[in-house]
């Protein structure tokens, strides 16, 4: 299998704080894994490494064998990597339609002095990204959707527009930060359905941040858990769901010696 992403000995420090502890992670092409762990695990920490946010105090980050370390998130993103948040970080003000235009316009292909003159060339252009973004939310069932402002739309649809527009970039590895996060169980079950569709679909690479374990249980195919920024485990869904350390880290000493499962 090709190696899409490979993190060794991964350090974040803020001040004396070690957020992020020796942490590994290899991630395989067409692989959707789990990446869990209590809040203040350090998560979110290594997805902002991953994408730029965050310099990396030590380690190394290798995307299809490259090391992206010190490169700044604009390039990361040009090179195939896309993520959404915890919280939702739309353009709020602006359409359906536009919050996904505007993450094509990596493709726009026409310069600042086309965009100044509105020469033909950039006519052309952004009528081709409109009827790009058109059928590309039809793909997400947005379509009837995409002259509404983004605000205005129930929570569920605000998550699916934020990975349709993540998506928008043609990423190849995308970082899915608690997609499941505020949603009912109904909208839980249609999440889990499209994240497979979009996988398939978009032949993409998938890692997960989640705290819903019906989610993560349910499609992951590998996952890595973090406790106080430390890898604690790493196995297939049935394997974490029973070890130790992890029932542990969710639920405390006693219940891991009681040998009580991780809820699913």
């Amino acid at each position: 299998m090709t190696m899409v992403l490979r993190m060794a000995s991964l350090n974040k420090y803020f001040g004396g704080l070690r957020a992020c502890c020796d942490f590994d992670l290899t991630l395989e092409e067409g692989e959707l894994q789990g990446l869990i762990g209590p809040n203040g695990a350090g998560k979110t920490t290594v997805f902002n490494m991953v994408t730029g946010l965050y310099a990396v105090s030590s380690g190394s980050i290798e995307y299809y064998g490259r090391n992206i370390v010190g490169v700044p998130p604009h390039e990361i993103t040009q090179m195939g990597i896309a993520r959404t948040f915890q919280n939702i970080r739309l353009f709020p003000n602006l359409s359906v339609l536009d919050n996904v235009r505007i993450a094509y316009h990596f493709h726009a292909g026409y310069g600042v002095s086309d965009s100044i003159w509105r020469s033909g060339h950039f006519s052309d252009k952004e009528r081709e990204l409109t009827e790009r973004t058109q059928e590309f939310l039809a793909v997400f069932n947005l379509h009837t959707r995409q002259d509404e402002i983004a605000r205005n739309l129930p929570y569920g649809e605000q998550r699916r527009l934020e990975i349709a527009r993540a998506l928008a970039a043609e990423p190849k590895l995308l970082l899915l930060d608690e997609p499941a996060a505020g949603m009912n169980p109904a909208e839980v079950g249609s999440l889990m359905e499209l994240i497979h569709f979009i996988r398939d679909r978009f032949k993409l690479t998938i890692l997960l941040i989640e705290h819903q374990m019906r989610l993560v249980m349910s499609i992951c195919e590998r996952i890595t858990v973090m406790d106080f920024g430390e890898v604690i485990a790493r196995g297939t869904p049935n394997e974490i769901q029973n070890h130790p350390k992890v029932i542990e880290a969710y639920l405390g000493r006693t219940a891991a010696l009681r040998g009580a499962p991780l809820a699913g």
